[in-house]
């Protein structure tokens, strides 16, 4: 343990002198502030067209419907305008307005959306080069020729990263709400949000559904998006260790997110492409009551799948490390 926390320390610091953390930051106050005004301007309109919120719904819903009679939209466009009816009309019937015009909405709402692409590269700019970066830099071989054995260096280099992750998480919730706050207000928190819509094909059965506080519920969406973006990191970390170029780690990591993310809108026909790990990470949809990508996925089911990818990805990770001829 003694020789364990300078390892943490030191990789920890490395992260922090690359300036990735920076990069990720300076992405955020970048775009948050963009999507913040666009909100503002769609706020704004819906004000000079509705009145009311409830006209509002009343109309989407409507929309909603015509587009149903449609025989040139996919069976799976209809099976989630069915279930968005029901929910939407479920919110209008309690009296709850679900896009409210405020900082901790905006920040739910950004947070869902950013779940299956933009977090998990944010991640890769972490960890994709982790190991495969040392290589070729060279300071891999200063490093395994200290008396520490190689599952400590690995495992210092998993826990710098596991911090980096978490702080990017919070960071971006925090410059979410501040951000958006100041144009759209900081109220919100204790707005009640409907959770456990469940989905039974085309129907949604609400006898589970129940309204929690805003807070409560971007804690929840925030622990899913925490383990949708550490699979990504560990997942990473393995390519890392096997891809001994840092742009070949790179690139075959934001191929896989990218193409993954492409494939789980196409894959609702392809029953056996719920077992790949870009299909599950929109963790945040069971929450919301969103139709799973396929059918019969569960909430259960993609926390189990996300944690065979992680803990398949630690043991190749650790077994390759530790015998490979890293020195040569």
């Amino acid at each position: 343990m003694n020789r364990l926390l300078p390892l943490i320390q030191n990789e920890t610091l490395k992260i922090w002198k690359k300036k990735r953390f920076f990069v990720i930051v300076l992405v955020l106050l970048t775009l948050i502030p963009i999507f913040t005004y666009a909100q503002l301007r769609i706020t704004e309109t819906n004000k000079k067209n509705f009145k009311d919120w409830r006209n509002q719904l009343v109309q989407q819903i409507s929309e909603y419907q015509n587009t149903l009679s449609s025989d040139r939209i996919p069976d799976e466009w209809k099976r989630s305008r069915q279930i968005a009816v029901q929910q939407l009309q479920y919110y209008l019937d309690h009296d709850v307005n679900p896009n409210s015009p405020d900082g901790v909405t905006f920040t739910r709402i950004f947070l869902s959306n950013a779940v299956t692409l933009f977090f998990p590269l944010l991640v890769l700019a972490l960890a994709s080069d982790l190991v495969s970066g040392e290589r070729t830099s060279g300071t891999i071989k200063m490093l395994l020729t200290r008396p520490v054995r190689r599952w400590k260096i690995l495992f210092s280099k998993l826990v710098a990263l596991s911090l980096y992750v978490s702080l990017t998480v919070v960071v971006s919730a925090v410059l979410c709400y501040l951000i958006s706050g100041a144009l759209l207000g900081y109220n919100g928190w204790g707005m009640p949000v409907f959770t456990g819509f469940f989905i039974n094909g085309s129907s949604v059965e609400s006898g589970l559904v129940h309204a929690i506080p805003q807070w409560l519920y971007l804690l929840m969406e925030a622990g899913l998006i925490w383990v949708s973006a550490m699979t990504v990191a560990l997942l990473a970390l393995m390519v890392s260790v096997l891809v001994r170029s840092t742009a070949g780690s790179i690139v075959t990591m934001m191929a896989a997110v990218i193409s993954g993310t492409i494939l789980s809108s196409m894959a609702s026909s392809w029953h056996s492409a719920k077992f790949i790990f870009s299909v599950n990470l929109q963790l945040t949809d069971y929450l919301a009551g969103s139709p799973p990508p396929i059918t019969g996925m569960s909430l259960g089911f993609s926390l189990v799948i996300l944690a065979c990818w992680g803990i398949i990805s630690l043991v190749v990770s650790f077994s390759v490390f530790t015998r490979q001829d890293i020195l040569n």
